[in-house]
């Protein structure tokens, strides 16, 4: 099954089922890095909105919490973390006392189209013998057009101390909506992937 293929019949799972919206399609770690685990974490979303970012961090930082890793949102010591100076987001982050900076950036929202055609019963068709043999329904083409969103949102960690990238990955979601909803899925798969490579310790 091809990418828009899974895309679209998740599109018509989510319907019923509740297909998970949000996937991580890449992503690469430092094996070299040898520790110790992050035990803070300061978060940091660019987004067209500023609402929406506050939003997504203040999510992303309760779920941080919750799976036993401190965090911090860029917005409580950043009024505008995307028009400040680099010295002064380079001070916010080593003031707020964090051993990583995740940065989150939405590069774009992509709309596709999805054309599938399937066989469904047409009209009446002659069976076998001359006359009076069993018919058969025939079958026709029909042609489905269908149109999804997708968005794709690169993420980096960077250890705070070297301000080397220590993990990266790719997400794309099915057509998003807002960062509420969006978010906490997001996040649950980004930290999973942390604590998977060891570079966070939070709860079992």
């Amino acid at each position: 099954m091809n990418f828009r293929l899974a895309s679209f019949v998740c599109a018509l799972a989510a319907l019923v089922s509740g297909c998970q919206s949000t996937s991580l399609r890449s992503a690469w770690f430092d094996t070299s890095f040898a520790g110790p685990p992050m035990r803070k974490i300061m978060v940091a979303g660019a987004f067209q909105s500023l609402a929406e970012g506050r939003v997504f961090e203040d999510i992303f930082v309760e779920k941080l919490r919750a799976a036993g890793v401190d965090g911090v949102a860029s917005h409580t010591v950043l009024l505008d973390p995307a028009k400040a100076t680099d010295a002064a987001f380079d001070a916010a982050v080593i003031g707020s006392g964090a051993q990583g900076l995740l940065l989150v950036n939405v590069l774009g929202v992509d709309t596709r189209t999805q054309v599938s055609t399937s066989m469904a019963p047409g009209g009446m068709a002659w069976g076998r013998g001359p006359w009076g043999g069993p018919s058969t329904t025939a079958l026709v083409p029909v042609q489905r057009v269908s149109q999804y969103d997708l968005a794709t949102v690169e993420t980096k960690l960077f250890d705070v101390k070297t301000r080397r990238v220590v993990w990266a990955g790719t997400t794309t979601t099915l057509n998003p909506q807002t960062a509420a909803r969006e978010t906490p899925a997001f996040a649950d798969i980004v930290i999973g992937e942390l604590k998977a490579r060891g570079i966070v310790a939070g709860k079992p």
